[in-house]
């Protein structure tokens, strides 16, 4: 199957008889970026899993209303973040965690993961990243590991760049000082 442009997925997805087809395709092209951006975020394959599917959900029932403002990936990793951002603030008050009780209960779930194949320093890279409040958490990992701008980020997540680099710079002491041990 040849991959189509969003905009005639767009417009296939706009026929009431190819609707599904256009949504199918959607949904197979962005899945696995979309996927591992989630799971960056919250670690467990199976909390990305549910989000993922949450995510997909939302772009289903607000693609007719989309306005081409931005791309539709774009759009669609926006609905995942806040999609993170929910679930994580849902999931800490839900339980009554604490912010070191959560980020233990997801380090024992990273350490014993048969889908992690870091060496230790990649564990504790991994550990001082769950100890991040979830807003700092998502930058960190934007910038880090997918190399985004601040630019690219701020479009994303309807924040300011200054913000953000405030942002990042606070989560970059945090890391250096659980990893240094300080």
């Amino acid at each position: 199957m040849q991959e189509l442009e969003d905009a005639e997925l767009l417009e296939k997805f706009a026929r009431e008889a190819t609707r599904h087809e256009a949504f199918t395709e959607l949904v197979q092209k962005y899945q696995d970026r979309l996927y591992w951006h989630i799971r960056k975020l919250v670690m467990d394959h199976d909390d990305a899993n549910d989000i993922i599917q949450n995510v997909f959900v939302k772009v289903w029932k607000a693609l007719p209303d989309f306005r081409g403002d931005s791309q539709v990936f774009t759009w669609m990793y926006r609905i995942a973040t806040n999609e993170c951002l929910t679930f994580l603030k849902r999931r800490n008050r839900r339980y009554f965690l604490s912010l070191e009780d959560a980020e233990r209960e997801l380090s024992d779930k990273l350490e014993h993961d048969p889908l992690f194949t870091g060496d230790k320093i990649q564990l504790k890279l991994q550990q001082a990243i769950l100890r991040l409040p979830p807003q700092q958490r998502i930058v960190f990992t934007m910038k880090y590991f997918e190399g985004k701008k601040y630019e690219e980020m701020a479009a994303d997540m309807g924040l300011t760049v200054g913000g953000l680099k405030a942002t990042y710079h606070h989560a970059v002491k945090k890391i250096e000082k659980f990893i240094l041990g300080h």
